[in-house]
């Protein structure tokens, strides 16, 4: 069997010798800052920001001697000024702090004919606690222990075994590795039913070109004290332990493979259970449930930048489907040079799931115009976001028809996928309507 690689040509010419300093200056001035694949914080606009009822500060226990910390944001069903009946909705994958408010923003959004997610669950009694982490990119071990923090705070206070406790996205995996942790140790959470939104219990995919492109361009823009580079999230020991496949800098020719802290993460997990055993295990996916892949043609050109002087360029290709030195991009800066292929990749990018505008915002943040086709591409298989399989990567089909698929094969306990595919963690009817009852009841 052909092993999936990416494979850089090792002969072109790395330099800078042909560009001034006003050359390097000028390039520089065209070239995107700040980083880049964090899910936009604009985009939980769409909602009305709403400022908790009350907010709780949380230490997690160490983890590999890293204290992580966090804040809960309490939201009270009508009527009430304690917490009696909770539901933690714990934040997803980005960088730096959450921000609570616009996280109820983004989930209480209006969908359907008006419907709002958050306000459905207040109405129905339900207690919402927005769990967030003041460093999202950490180590999900790390987060998951503030997450055990909360779980414990309200479990000394619940009678039985009705916490409602999940997450969005990374938040997701935090909550089901806490509620894991705590069933190894013997400690009690009281949390009857377990749910994810759109989380990659498999494993999420970032595009290959544009992973080594972040890391190629952010060294020839200075750095700004305090502001973090282009690939500041990927190296990131949250972004290392998500993705399937990670780039870990421009030159790297070899397997496509997970980072170590992947593959350490994904035996942590198994030594922990894998998933909670006691509570019922819900999911839903923002991808497509029966096999509709993106319009997406592997091997296409997404964008091609070049500088008006000649002096830069950046092509970036759709991921082709397996083959043997596959091309799918480039770029140049002076005399330095990367030209990429993949051998044995599927075409991912295109694959049935929750989206990611990835090619869209290194376009704009390039400045030139891209085809709506190619804005988002696969962030979170419709597979991994309800557990079925292994990483397509490697072992897997990232395109199946999940409808098709006994449901016995997740590791959850029921899931939902969306009609169609949407973007990464947005609330739809069909998604909303399916788990509401089912955490309401």
């Amino acid at each position: 069997m052909v092993q999936p690689r990416i494979d850089v040509d090792p002969n072109l010419l790395d330099g800078l010798s042909e560009l001034s300093p006003a050359q390097r200056d000028e390039v520089a001035a065209l070239l995107p800052r700040g980083l880049w694949f964090s899910a936009p914080e604009a985009g939980r606009a769409a909602g009305e920001r709403r400022d908790p009822d009350t907010e709780w500060t949380l230490t997690g226990d160490a983890y590999d001697g890293q204290v992580a910390t966090g804040r809960a944001g309490v939201y009270y069903a009508p009527g009430r000024r304690t917490v009696t009946r909770p539901l933690v909705l714990a934040d997803g994958f980005n960088y730096g702090p959450s921000d609570l408010p616009g996280l109820w923003a983004h989930f209480n959004a209006p969908y359907g004919k008006g419907e709002h997610f958050l306000d459905q669950l207040l109405e129905a009694g339900v207690d919402v606690v927005l769990l967030g982490f003041d460093e999202r990119h950490t180590h999900i071990q790390a987060n998951a222990e503030v997450a055990i923090a909360l779980i414990r705070r309200l479990a000394a206070d619940a009678e039985r075994e009705d916490l409602i406790v999940g997450g969005v996205s990374m938040g997701g995996m935090i909550t089901r590795y806490a509620l894991a942790k705590m069933e190894l140790d013997e400690e009690e959470h009281k949390t009857g039913t377990y749910f994810s939104w759109d989380t990659p219990h498999n494993g999420a995919w970032i595009p290959l070109i544009l992973q080594q492109m972040a890391h190629f361009f952010e060294a020839f823009v200075p750095e700004v004290p305090g502001e973090p580079k282009q690939a500041e999230l990927l190296r990131s020991p949250a972004a290392q332990q998500l993705l399937w496949a990670w780039v870990e800098n421009s030159k790297y020719s070899g397997e496509v493979t997970r980072s170590p802290l992947r593959a350490a993460f994904l035996q942590d997990l198994e030594r922990v259970g894998g998933f909670p055993s006691i509570p019922r295990k819900l999911g839903v996916a923002n991808g497509d449930g029966q096999g509709t892949a993106l319009e997406l043609e592997p091997g296409e050109i997404a964008f091609d930048w070049k500088q008006a002087l000649g002096a830069a360029s950046a092509t970036a290709r759709v991921q082709p489907h397996l083959g043997e030195k596959e091309r799918i991009g480039g770029m140049h800066i002076g005399l330095t040079v990367r030209r990429s292929t993949t051998t044995a990749v599927p075409a991912l990018d295109g694959a049935p799931g929750g989206t990611l505008a990835s090619f869209g915002l290194v376009a704009k943040a390039l400045g030139i115009p891209i085809d709506a086709r190619f804005n988002s591409s696969c962030f979170v298989p419709s597979v991994s976001a309800v557990a079925i399989g292994g990483e397509p990567v490697h072992d897997g089909d990232p395109a199946p028809d999940v409808s098709l698929l006994p449901r016995t094969l997740s590791a959850l306990d029921d899931f939902q996928c969306n009609d169609g595919n949407s973007p990464h963690s947005e609330v739809t009817k069909k998604l909303a309507d399916w788990l509401l009852p089912r955490l309401t009841k």
